[in-house]
C-alpha cells in the first residue's frame, strides 16, 4: 500500500513545488480517508494551509498519512489535524464550523473537501459548510475513479433570525410537549422552568412576538423537519441549522 501511494505522491509533489510560488492565501479542510484525493485537492487549490479532519480514534491509516503529508508538504505550508467524531454528524459539522470560523478571522479562503471518510464524518463536514455558508468559498468531492473535482452547491437552512431564536430557545429548554398540549396550548400553560420546559407562551414572551406568529413560525419549522412533529423539540436538522 505504502509503495503505492509513495509512488503516486512522488508526482504529485513534483507538480506541486512548480506551483509553490502561486500558492494562495486559502485554506483546504479535508476529511480524510486516503492520501490522493487529499493531495489531489492541494495540487488543484495550493492552499497555504491545510486541515485535516481526523478520527478521534485515530487509525495508523490516517496516522500514516498525517505523517507523510507533515514530511513532505509539510515543509512549505501548514498542516493541522482537528479531532472530531467518525458517526455523529452533528459534532463533526460542530467541529468544521468551529474550523472554518478560526480560518476567515484569518481573512483566509476557505475549500472544503469531503472525498474521505465515513458517509456520516462527510455529511457532518457539508452540513457545516452550509451552517457557514457564507464562509466557505468551495465545496468539493474528489471522484475515485478519475481522480476529478466535483464542486457541490453551497446551500444554507434558511431560516430567518426569528425561527433561529425559537430553535436555540428549544435548544436550551427541550420543550417535551404533544400534540394534544401544543394544539390546546392557546390557553395560558404554566410549567415550572425547574423541569426544564417552557410553555408556547412564554416562548412568545421570550422572543417578544405573539402566540399567533409564534405557532406560525413553529409550524413552519416542523414542516422544515427542524421541530418534532409530535412534540415542541428541536430536531438534529434543528440543532445543525443553528450551530
Amino acid at each position: 500500500m505504502f509503495k503505492s501511494i509513495n509512488k503516486n505522491t512522488a508526482l504529485i509533489l513534483f507538480t506541486y513545488f512548480i506551483g509553490e510560488g502561486d500558492r494562495m492565501d486559502q485554506t483546504l479542510i479535508s476529511t480524510i480517508y486516503s492520501i490522493e484525493p487529499v493531495m489531489f485537492c492541494i495540487t488543484h487549490f495550493n492552499p497555504k494551509k491545510v486541515v485535516l479532519l481526523m478520527d478521534e480514534d485515530t487509525p495508523k491509516e490516517q496516522l500514516d498519512i498525517e505523517r507523510m503529508l507533515k514530511e513532505t508538504i509539510g515543509t512549505v505550508l501548514d498542516i493541522e489535524t482537528v479531532k472530531t467524531s467518525l458517526y455523529d454528524v452533528y459534532s463533526v459539522a460542530k467541529d468544521t464550523v468551529d474550523t472554518i470560523e478560526e480560518e476567515k478571522e484569518h481573512n483566509r479562503k476557505v475549500v472544503v473537501n469531503i472525498s474521505g471518510g465515513r458517509k456520516p464524518q462527510a455529511l457532518g463536514a457539508l452540513f457545516g459548510c452550509y451552517a457557514r455558508s457564507d464562509m466557505v468559498e468551495q465545496i468539493v468531492y474528489v471522484t475515485e475513479e478519475k481522480k476529478e473535482i466535483i464542486e457541490l452547491p453551497i446551500l444554507n437552512f434558511g431560516i430567518s433570525q426569528t425561527k433561529r431564536t425559537i430553535l436555540e430557545e428549544l435548544e436550551q429548554t427541550q420543550v417535551p410537549l404533544n400534540d394534544l398540549e401544543y394544539n390546546l396550548s392557546l390557553k395560558e400553560e404554566t410549567i415550572p422552568e425547574e423541569t426544564g420546559q417552557i410553555s408556547v407562551k412564554k416562548l412568545s414572551d421570550k422572543i417578544g412576538i405573539s402566540r399567533g406568529m409564534t405557532y406560525n413560525h413553529i409550524r413552519e419549522l416542523r414542516e422544515m423537519g427542524f421541530i418534532d412533529l409530535e412534540k415542541l423539540e428541536i430536531t438534529t436538522a434543528g440543532r445543525l441549522a443553528i450551530i
